[in-house]
């Protein structure tokens, strides 16, 4: 009997993972692999490969703090902006990105899509060359503590494979409940 709890604790362990950071907590895919620890960020998952792409597309989950990580407005034009068309001019936010504003279990959303050559987020985390063919999948949750910021890069294969599973995350998003 023993062995049949502990068998059915870690098949529900394994289900998806239960994350938490600024009072709200999430359910990540299973199929996601939780990456170590980084700076600046409340978690980071690889999202395997979609079949023929090189690499794995990368789940960032950012909290900076109530009051922190500047506007959602600014940060959606910051991602956007880490994209260029195949010509190498930049992407339009308002032709080329999609954006979106909905509610979560009661708190404002703001989701955001955009592809092209992924140039990277700034001097530290620019990729070490343009990676033509990429996409982004955002997601910023406006939680009572301050907001989550949810960004999916990868080869577009494999970010438009995980929308199902990218989708599920964000309305998992909720307040941790109060003990």
């Amino acid at each position: 009997m023993k062995r049949l709890l502990a068998v059915l604790v870690m098949t529900v362990a394994l289900g998806a993972s239960a994350e938490e950071a600024g009072g709200l907590t999430w359910s990540a895919p299973s199929e996601w692999a939780v990456q170590p620890a980084r700076p600046m960020r409340a978690a980071t998952y690889k999202v395997p490969a979609a079949k023929g792409d090189a690499e794995d597309a990368e789940l960032a989950v950012f909290y900076f703090g109530q009051g922190q990580g500047g506007a959602v407005d600014a940060n959606v034009q910051r991602w956007v902006s880490q994209f260029q068309k195949p010509d190498g001019k930049p992407v339009d936010p308002a032709k080329d990105a999609k954006t979106k504003q909905e509610k979560v279990n009661g708190m404002p959303v703001t989701t955001v899509e955009v592809k092209g050559t992924f140039t990277g987020g700034g001097p530290m985390m620019a990729p070490s060359a343009p990676k033509p063919g990429f996409k982004l999948r955002g997601a910023i949750v406006e939680g009572p503590e301050g907001a989550l910021f949810y960004k999916l890069t990868g080869p577009e294969k494999t970010v438009n494979g995980a929308e199902k599973n990218f989708r599920k995350l964000v309305e998992s998003v909720k307040p941790v409940a109060k003990k």
